[in-house]
């Protein structure tokens, strides 16, 4: 199919794409105008599941706390996830950090222009791989973002069919075929660009797009069927229940493990396996209070989850010395620290505090 719809629309697919995107595509995001490998690389992963303006205020702090690729990789991992807080999908952290440390002791520092090679590094699949492999080093190779996908597949009707195997080899061998010998950082840029801005998931602008008048979708007026959704199973339900102290000031946290969704994040003790008051005690404090909040709920990619919290105002009277699991953590450093997102929202809530 590929193969035929290259020799239907030719070059003029990507000479269409190459001339709007300068003429109206993105140009001033801070990861361009860069043949830095460690920022595009950096932005990639930040973008992947994450609009582009609630990366850029992340994307800055991060590079001003790791400039480059080695500050990165020596840094403790508790402080990547600090200032990664807040932005989601914590395993792109983790990943992250692993990634460095991998290119750092075993590359020479250094990402490679081939594609292959680099998406053999943690965290970084096909389509990432070739966008370091395009922005870097100028090397044609062919993305296939989400938003690269909805644009394929609108503009050459793309079905999903059977089977989602050969759907994906469709896809790919599409991208592939469509790559022009040239101009590719304008041409993939356009590609992005347009997903994002013009051939948007709800409510394209097709009067705006450059690939109207060769647009499957847009003269089957089929825009709101394609890309074909995958039809999801219902999400399992779990429970948890988690201990929320504090004295008003300060709340207790406790420093997850590494494996895990929240895997290195600071998070309220959960299972802790005692009464109450005995965890207390065993934390230096005493409860004086106790009641139970309304729960929380929260999605994630592959199950619901919902969260009992009990509350205990506490009298501390000792710190344990030289534990690293557990942490008094002042109510005032709550916004910068590495918290899952739901548990953040509950210690920022109104009546917290005080």
């Amino acid at each position: 199919m590929a193969a035929e719809l290259r020799l239907t629309v030719g070059l003029d697919f990507a000479s269409r794409v190459i001339a709007w995107q300068q003429a109206k595509g993105r140009h001033q995001l801070p990861w361009q105008q860069t043949r830095d490998a460690y920022r595009i690389w950096l932005s990639e992963i930040m973008l992947q599941q994450t609009q582009v303006q609630t990366v850029i205020p992340y994307y800055d702090r991060f590079l001003a706390r790791f400039p480059t690729l080695q500050a990165l990789a020596e840094a403790p991992v508790e402080s990547v996830l600090e200032i990664w807080a807040g932005l989601g999908y914590y395993a792109r952290a983790r990943n992250l950090h692993r990634c460095a440390q991998t290119v750092l002791a075993d590359r020479a520092g250094k990402f490679s222009s081939d594609p292959d090679e680099n998406a053999e590094l943690p965290g970084i699949g096909r389509s990432t791989a070739a966008a370091i492999s395009v922005f870097a080093f100028g090397r044609r190779a062919a993305i296939l973002d989400g938003n690269v996908r909805r644009v394929l597949a609108r503009c050459f009707g793309v079905e999903r069919g059977d089977s989602a195997a050969q759907h994906e080899r469709e896809m790919w061998s599409l991208a592939e075929a469509l790559l022009p010998e040239d101009r590719i950082e304008a041409y993939a840029q356009g590609m992005m660009d347009l997903g994002a801005t013009v051939c948007s998931r709800h409510r394209p602008a097709c009067d705006a797009c450059p690939l109207q008048l060769i647009c499957v979708a847009c003269r089957n007026g089929r825009q709101a069927e394609l890309p074909q959704r995958v039809v999801r199973k219902a999400l399992p339900e779990r429970a948890s229940s988690v201990l929320l102290l504090t004295d008003g000031r300060r709340v207790l946290l406790e420093r997850l493990p590494l494996s895990g969704i929240w895997g290195g994040l600071l998070s309220l003790p959960a299972g802790i396996g005692e009464s109450a008051d005995a965890f207390a005690g065993r934390q230096g404090c005493r409860i004086l209070s106790r009641s139970t909040l309304p729960p929380i709920r929260h999605v994630f990619t592959h199950f619901r989850l919902t969260i009992t919290v009990l509350r205990c105002d506490v009298e501390v009277f000792g710190l344990a010395a030289g534990e690293t699991r557990w942490e008094w953590l002042p109510l005032a450093d709550v916004s910068a620290a590495a918290l899952p997102t739901p548990i953040r929202k509950l210690l920022l809530s109104p009546g917290l505090s005080g």
